[in-house]
């Protein structure tokens, strides 16, 4: 299986240029202490690796195709000490078969405008999650690329594959029951919304 299209792991100089402190944007859009968590696409772990710390000791199941990108998060997860990270290797396509137990909350970050069949994504991200969780998806604004410049350069996804959080919305809304939704502004280009199972 391959990626999804224009979800590649981005180089850690400018994905820190946008989220400086990954585990604050991460307590802003939901994520909680004591709760489980699969981050899905995780790559190397911009985002896993604080999520873990937040929900320890609470697993945080880091999923994604790349055998060498998640075998640059357990490297990482050793260098800082951080012990409830659980590698999954799997395709979030199958999310259900691939993850061991439900979770408290699934975090798509910056991948689901890659999705080729979002309904059924969703469809499955839903499933996995226990009552009362959370879905969360983390997007770039449908802004055109040539405006959302990181070090002087475009960055993200093709302009015709954004997402704005209408788009986004009826996309989850089609594919599961949400009892609530939450949107979070991330400038300068970002948004994340939360929905409640």
């Amino acid at each position: 299986m391959e990626r999804f299209p224009n979800t590649g792991q981005p180089d850690w100089d400018w994905w820190g240029r946008l989220w400086p402190t990954p585990g604050e944007t991460l307590r802003e859009v939901g994520v909680t202490p004591g709760d489980s968590l699969a981050a899905v696409g995780c790559g190397n772990g911009y985002f896993a690796l604080p999520a873990a710390r937040i929900t320890a000791p609470e697993p945080v199941y880091a999923l994604d195709l790349d055998e060498d990108l998640l075998g640059e998060l357990e490297r990482l997860a050793t260098q800082h000490a951080i012990e409830n990270v659980v590698p999954v290797q799997g395709d979030a396509r199958n999310l259900p078969e691939s993850l061991p137990e439900r979770v408290d909350t699934v975090l798509v970050a910056n991948t689901l405008h890659g999705v080729s069949d979002p309904q059924r994504f969703v469809e499955g991200a839903f499933e996995v999650l226990r009552p009362g969780g959370r879905f969360l998806v983390v997007n770039w604004h449908d802004r055109p690329r040539s405006e959302t410049t990181i070090l002087d350069e475009p960055r993200g996804p093709p302009t015709e594959r954004r997402m704005a959080p209408a788009e986004t919305r009826a996309v989850v809304a089609a594919a599961a029951d949400v009892t609530r939704t939450r949107r979070v502004e991330l400038p300068p280009y970002h948004y994340a919304l939360s929905f409640q199972r």
